[in-house]
């Protein structure tokens, strides 16, 4: 009897164990999810930033930053426009400026021998002559305008969603769609968007985070936590929003990054 008591003991334990090991799998498996890759960086330089600037674009041509800005009631000073930014002041050498009570301005590329510019509820864009800047013609498309990129065959297009899409630059018809997502689904609040080495490089709205996106499966592989940066502007000048801004100087292999009403850019380096 004490066998068979024995016996019975033993099975009861051994499944138990076997059990608990299989949850304890479960878990572990759990645990090890991929999360995208943490890239660190280093600061280069800061250079400052005007804080009337409301930044919704950011890009590199020819050595030189150009910025594209918004206007919002919060901020009566708040311009939407574009131009050079010098990087000893801040300021902007305003290039063309849109009517801010009907256009909120979003971001813009170079493409060519032009620059768009997109809106961003009024579902409008605008091109210029790169050179002159002189108004050529206008655009339209569904959704919000949030920003854009290139890759030298099309123009890349965010609208605040998780979708990215890619758009023929004479028609502004659709592509292609990237679907952006991570270990938990798709990863909305894609903003301003930068194309380095054949990855995307995005804000995303409302965060610190910078992230790396596969140009192919649309997969976030990795971010950059810009938390540092953005405590530092905040402690120089309360009034700073959202990190928002990329450009990539492609010659120089030179990266730098701003904020809305932020009062520097930085220079950062990478590996990328």
């Amino acid at each position: 009897m004490k066998r068979v008591i024995i016996f019975t003991i033993f099975c009861i334990v051994f499944v138990v164990g076997c059990n608990n090991n299989s949850i304890d799998k479960k878990d572990s498996g759990t645990e090890q999810k991929n999360d995208p890759e943490l890239i660190s960086y280093s600061v280069v330089k800061s250079f400052p930033h005007d804080t009337n600037s409301f930044t919704e674009g950011f890009v590199a041509h020819n050595g030189q930053l150009f910025e594209s800005t918004g206007h919002t009631d919060s901020y009566a000073s708040s311009r939407s426009l574009f131009g050079i930014l010098d990087t000893s002041t801040g300021k902007i050498d305003v290039k063309a400026e849109i009517d801010k009570k009907k256009y909120f301005g979003e971001g813009i590329v170079f493409f060519k021998d032009k620059i768009y510019q997109l809106t961003d509820t009024t579902r409008v864009g605008f091109v210029y002559d790169a050179k002159t800047y002189k108004l050529l013609n206008e655009f339209h498309y569904t959704g919000d305008g949030w920003a854009l990129t290139t890759d030298g065959k099309h123009l890349i297009m965010s609208n605040g969603s998780s979708n990215i899409v890619y758009r023929d630059a004479e028609s502004f018809g659709v592509v292609k769609t990237l679907n952006v997502t991570d270990d938990n689904g798709p990863v909305s609040n894609i903003n301003e968007l930068e194309l380095i080495n054949s990855f995307i490089y995005a804000n995303q709205w409302l965060t610190n985070y910078i992230l790396k996106i596969d140009t192919v499966s649309g997969k976030v592989v990795g971010k950059l936590d810009l938390s540092a940066q953005a405590a530092e502007v905040k402690s120089v000048y309360n009034g700073s929003e959202e990190m928002n801004g990329i450009a990539f100087d492609a010659a120089a292999d030179k990266i730098y990054v701003t904020g809305k009403l932020w009062p520097r850019i930085y220079e950062i380096k990478f590996n990328h």
